[in-house]
């Protein structure tokens, strides 16, 4: 049957209407792939902070994400919080099982670790609960703190975050891991430019963007959502890359304010 390729996204969902499910939906809509999202988490958050999170029972999310993988033929899979190690566990078993019958599957992670302003995303420790994802993952997504973090977690002499060449071993040790893609965004660094770099298997490359004032609320969510969108559309991995980023910073120049602070991209 045609029609738009489906993208089954795992994340939390934000009652601000400005990341998680809700600018999953938004980017892989406006990116001509159609979202078949799944509650991980139940969140307290505005366009700024973060104030609870309740995981969603692991059984609930498994049921979940079968219902609407006997229904649809999965073209590619978001990641965002699993919400709690148990969570993540379920996703994997549900990744493996849609691998059985399609092995190329390709599967997108935004490894959040914590909100912008540092609130915790999940229950327990966040960076172990990605564990049994990473070794599935295709492209991963981390900004340069997220991507250091979980360097340093799985080998204890990394670089810190603060140049070319940390990133680029933080970047090496995640594809260790088993994560295909590395790109690593920099909008936490300083500067006047915007550097997100990639690392393949057989091929690295950096964008450079120029940086926009002030703060948003949601674009890592943005940028994954698309490159999954893209990727659901058999697009290569280096021309989804390119493409993801260049609607993402359009995004971000189009946002909007919706109460002081973070302003929502309009996706």
């Amino acid at each position: 049957m045609s029609g738009r390729p489906c993208v089954l996204v795992f994340a939390g969902a934000d009652p601000s209407g400005g990341a998680g499910i809700a600018a999953d939906i938004g980017a892989i809509a406006a990116l001509d792939a159609h979202p078949l999202p799944v509650i991980t988490a139940l969140t307290v958050q505005d366009n700024n902070r973060v104030h609870e999170v309740m995981p969603v029972e692991h059984d609930l999310v498994m049921r979940q994400a079968l219902a609407v993988a006997a229904a649809f033929r999965i073209a590619a899979v978001k990641i965002g919080i699993p919400g709690s190690a148990e969570n993540a566990q379920a996703i994997a078993r549900v990744i493996a099982g849609l691998r059985d019958g399609n092995p190329a599957l390709p599967v997108v992670l935004d490894p959040v670790l914590a909100s912008g302003h540092g609130d915790r995303l999940g229950r327990g420790n966040a960076i172990a609960a990605l564990a049994p994802l990473l070794p599935l993952t295709t492209v991963i997504t981390p900004n340069g703190p997220e991507a250091a973090a979980l360097a340093r977690a799985h080998q204890q002499h990394v670089p810190p975050p603060s140049s070319d060449v940390a990133e680029l071993a933080h970047a090496q040790v995640l594809r260790q891991l088993g994560c295909e893609h590395v790109l690593v965004t920099g909008g936490h660094a300083g500067g006047d430019t915007v550097v997100n770099r990639w690392l393949g298997p057989a091929r690295q490359q950096n964008w450079h963007w120029p940086r926009l004032e002030g703060g948003f609320h949601g674009s890592g969510c943005t940028l994954a959502a698309a490159v999954a969108a893209l990727l659901a559309q058999d697009c290569p991995v280096a021309q989804a890359l390119a493409r993801a980023q260049a609607y993402t910073h359009r995004t971000l120049e189009a946002a909007y304010a919706i109460a002081a602070g973070q302003r929502i991209p309009l996706r």
